[in-house]
């Protein structure tokens, strides 16, 4: 996945320790995207906008607040989370890369 014609911000998005970073992508129209990587823990994260996240490499397994299921979710695959929610995110070995979309 590669994307052209942005801005990316050098700042990285901390979290957990170090655990989850993130850098934060700019596209002209206004929009942005977040390039993650997720080491082995169990997170969990709110959020405002509704988000997608898509799997780059590795494996995860997330819960949606509200949900009772568990679900897996591998490289080429997406979750969505509503806006005003959360999830908890867990990586039990490895890295897990994703690509955070802001959904409007």
């Amino acid at each position: 996945m590669q994307f052209q014609n942005v801005t990316a911000v050098a700042k990285a998005n901390v979290y957990f320790d170090g655990k989850v970073v993130s850098h934060t992508i700019l596209f002209a129209d206004g929009s942005k995207k977040t390039l993650g990587l997720i080491y082995p823990g169990k997170f969990h994260f709110g959020t405002d906008k509704a988000e997608r996240m898509e799997i780059v490499a590795g494996t995860c397994i997330v819960k949606l607040d509200g949900a009772t299921e568990l679900k897996t979710y591998t490289a080429g695959t997406h979750f969505d989370v509503p806006a005003k929610s959360g999830f908890d995110i867990e990586v039990a070995s490895g890295i897990c890369e994703y690509v955070c979309s802001f959904i409007d």
